[in-house]
């Protein structure tokens, strides 16, 4: 394995071979290190404590929600906190070592003109350290404000000190004028209660968000936290250290999802297509160099020499190809990162892992793609006898493989068959299902590469017979050299068809949910303020001149157990009449009769088909806190996509929520300006295009994955293009000797690139068409949505790089033998 004369001559005298060798698996490695930073990154995400920074042990509920037969790795998080019991206070204070357990209650309030604060219990500064500037300690019916509240609460001109009273709106419904008993130097607006009006207005009575344990003198962090895991049992979840942070931030949970989910999942796609790429470019890279091997053999090379220099080969090339492509992995994977925090998806103290790890991983593994990509294609060449390695080298072999041919068209039987399963299929079964279809006929292709290049050849080459004679020459060489037309194929499916199965997923679904909108959406007028509607607003609402109906809506997300494992489904919780409701919303009922009781639930109907319930049956959920539920269905409805998958009472849900404010005001009839004093107001058109905001991070995230995949598959297809034109140049020489001119031959070698570009094009739209159609039909209940533009924009771009990326080394190469001549 030592490098070895041969190797180092074969990299000198064909630089053109391995540099295009070098930039597929500079680019492969790329991939992988890049999705391996982010996998990284989000099983080591942590947030460093800032409230709990001063409390070594913290009790919390466990913030995932787990089916009864799941195992630990089959749970989601919650879509919000799950509180403990206030009687396990005690239990905390009690264990051995404590020296005290203390609550702490975090909630949202509506100050003065509804002014967003943050509300916690007083007891909490025990190990905050917040400290009174003036003033004494909040008794029952008192509140200690932070300056900036005080400054952002006045009324008037003048500032609020010990003594004023302030009302405040908390989330249990009641408006309160509380007295100010004392003042901190708190940086952000924030109020404390007394300990018994925190529990008692936060919107869940008796809970606590967590329980604060301060040891005795000498006693240390491990053994107390011993100590009250022992003493809460089973009821509660102790954490020290960085993991205290998590328990503050709940979003860390989410952000790991995303983060696994894009390193995890995707990362695995996108290596296995960069991986399968790359072999594709080192096999022909080997495969060019057939009559090498073949000379070799004749004067008598054994296999083992012939293996020998590939591996030394792969050894010079992959390593400085790993090397090379790390560095903008790394920097793919922090402009990756940025840009979710900057979207709010990952929290901002969370900070990117890079580690050599997931470098060495991506590394490695274009070194073993390499050498054994480059064994494969030599294999026939370093077992063949001398004297036939010359005769079998002249020209391309046309015998099918014995090995690759089955296995290609077992792919396309399998194939088919997930395309017919997914198609019976409803929901997230149906689009698991679909995946496969995308990798069954990508595998079919790249196996029968050549069946398939000489079947595109013989097809796209009909009409180019009377094109000219630089066409028919063209449509021959396609013929001929099918293994070649191979190699330029596959890259061009590989970005034609996941480009198109993401971008167009996405549109797909943007496009339902856009529909159900339109129609679902009868309000006039959509209200919203932070933290918060007021509690009487909906009452506010129906006094307003002209407003004829008004609805309040608390909008949260559940878990749903459907196919086995816990989907989130978005859920609105209802303040108002079912008059009132089907006044602001048409959510086009299809079975039962809508309801607003408490107990009673409306699904979407797609849902209710993917949950296998139906009206008159109970569905079984996890509350936003992760409390089980299981109200009686009582209307399946189909604008589940546009408005919410689930309609409830907003009372099954107020107390189970951080916030129990209601989130929107739907009102039919009103004006603006009678409706301002509630909030921000926006019309129905205004409303459709917020709620298209909360889905840009979808739609950004698949964009992003459809230009990595697709971008790199391009970027193949243009290398493998640049190779085959480059070695070539025998062969152009020889139609440059026997009379052909310039022109002729670049014609030629245009006609064979569009040729490649429309069956990568028809094979690509062919693979994508047969993964979304199941797919959509399962997530949405429609086919899929292509916009034009956008397939066109797809199609024209690799028209246009194989084009250019043919020309360009043909006219090099052409005026190489010009200036030779």
């Amino acid at each position: 394995m030592y490098p070895n004369g041969l190797a180092r001559a074969a990299l000198r005298f064909k630089p053109s071979t391995f540099v295009g060798t070098f930039i597929a698996l500079a680019l492969a490695a790329m991939i992988v290190a890049a999705c391996g930073i982010l996998l990284e990154t989000g099983v080591r995400a942590k947030v460093p404590p800032q409230r709990y920074a001063h409390a070594p042990i913290i009790a919390a509920a466990d913030q995932r929600a787990r089916l009864a037969h799941a195992d630990d790795g089959d749970n989601q998080p919650l879509p919000d906190r799950a509180r403990l019991d206030a009687s396990l206070i005690a239990k905390a204070a009690a264990a051995p070592g404590a020296r005290t357990a203390v609550a702490d209650v975090t909630f949202p309030i509506r100050g003065p003109h509804g002014t967003p604060y943050t509300a916690h219990n007083w007891a909490s500064t025990t190990f905050t350290g917040e400290r009174l500037t003036t003033g004494h300690p909040p008794a029952p019916g008192e509140v200690v404000l932070s300056n900036e509240s005080a400054e952002t609460a006045e009324a008037a001109e003048t500032t609020r000190t010990v003594g004023d009273h302030i009302t405040l709106t908390t989330p249990d419904g009641t408006r309160t004028t509380y007295r100010i008993s004392g003042l901190t130097q708190a940086p952000t607006p924030t109020t404390w209660f007394a300990d018994s009006d925190a529990v008692r207005h936060s919107g869940h009575p008796g809970r606590i968000d967590a329980i604060a344990v301060l040891p005795k003198e000498g006693v240390g962090t491990d053994t107390l936290k011993s100590q009250v895991s022992r003493a809460l049992g089973t009821h509660a979840l102790v954490h020290t250290g960085d993991d205290r942070g998590a328990v503050e931030d709940p979003s860390l949970a989410q952000a790991r999802e995303l983060l696994t989910g894009l390193g995890g999942s995707f990362g695995g796609i996108a290596a296995l297509v960069a991986v399968f790429t790359a072999a594709g470019t080192v096999a022909l890279g080997v495969g060019q160099r057939a009559r090498e091997f073949a000379l070799l053999r004749a004067i008598g090379t054994t296999p083992r020499q012939i293996r020998r220099t590939i591996a030394t080969e792969a050894l010079l090339v992959a390593p400085l190809a790993g090397a090379a492509g790390c560095l903008p992995g790394i920097a793919l994977a922090h402009w990756w990162f940025g840009q979710l925090q900057d979207k709010g998806a990952i929290p901002d103290a969370v900070r990117l892992s890079v580690s050599w790890i997931p470098l060495l991983t991506a590394a490695g593994t274009v070194l073993v793609t390499a050498l054994c990509a480059g064994y494969l294609a030599a294999r026939r060449s370093s077992r063949i006898k001398p004297g036939q390695a010359l005769g079998e080298a002249s020209v391309e072999r046309l015998r099918i493989g014995w090995i690759r041919t089955p296995l290609g068209l077992a792919a396309v039987v399998g194939g088919c068959v997930c395309a017919g399963l997914s198609s019976s299929l409803q929901g997230e079964d149906a689009a698991n299902a679909a995946l496969g279809i995308v990798f069954l006929f990508m595998l079919a292709v790249a196996l029968l590469g050549p069946l398939v290049a000489r079947a595109c050849a013989a097809l796209f080459g009909l009409p180019l017979r009377g094109a000219g004679a630089p066409a028919a020459l063209a449509a021959a060489n396609s013929r001929t050299h099918a293994r070649r037309l191979a190699s330029a194929i596959t890259p061009i499916v590989l970005a034609m068809a996941f480009a198109s199965v993401l971008v167009f997923l996405q549109t797909s679904q943007d496009k339902v949910t856009a529909d159900q909108q339109r129609a679902g959406v009868r309000a006039d007028h959509i209200v919203t303020a932070r933290p918060g509607l007021a509690p009487d607003a909906v009452r506010q609402a129906r006094r307003t001149p002209h407003v004829i109906a008004a609805v309040g809506l608390l909008r949260t997300s559940v878990l749903v157990p459907v196919a086995g494992s816990l989907e989130s489904a978005s859920t609105q919780g209802v303040t108002g009449s079912v008059r009132d409701l089907a006044a602001v919303q048409d959510l086009d009922v299809r079975d039962g009769r809508l309801t607003l009781r408490p107990g009673e639930i409306a699904v979407d109907a797609g849902l209710a088909r993917n949950a296998h319930v139906n009206v008159g049956e109970r569905l079984h959920l996890y509350l936003p806190d992760g409390t089980k539920a299981a109200p009686l269905v009582v209307a399946t409805y189909g604008r589940g996509m546009g408005l919410s998958e689930l309609t409830m009472s907003r009372a099954d849900l107020a107390t189970h929520v951080t916030s129990a404010f209601d989130t929107e005001l739907w009102t039919k009839g009103g004006t603006t300006a009678g409706l301002a004093p509630l909030g921000t107001v926006l019309d129905r058109d205004g409303y459709s295009a917020a709620q298209s905001l909360d889905r840009e991070l979808n739609a950004w995230a698949n964009a992003v994955m459809a230009a990595v995949l697709g971008g790199f598959a391009a970027v193949a297809a243009g290398n493998t293009l640049v190779m085959t034109v480059l070695a070539r140049r025998r062969e152009l020489g020889t139609l440059r000797l026997i009379g052909s001119t310039r022109q002729q031959i670049l014609r030629m070698i245009r006609w064979e690139a569009l040729l490649v570009a429309l069956a990568g094009i028809a094979l690509g739209t062919a693979i994508a068409v047969a993964t979304l159609v199941p797919m959509t039909n399962g997530l949405t209940g429609q086919g899929p949505y292509i916009p034009p533009v956008v397939y066109g924009a797809f199609a024209g771009g690799i028209l246009l790089l194989g084009l250019t990326a043919v020309t360009v080394p043909a006219r090099a190469a052409l005026r190489r033998e010009t200036l030779d001549e």
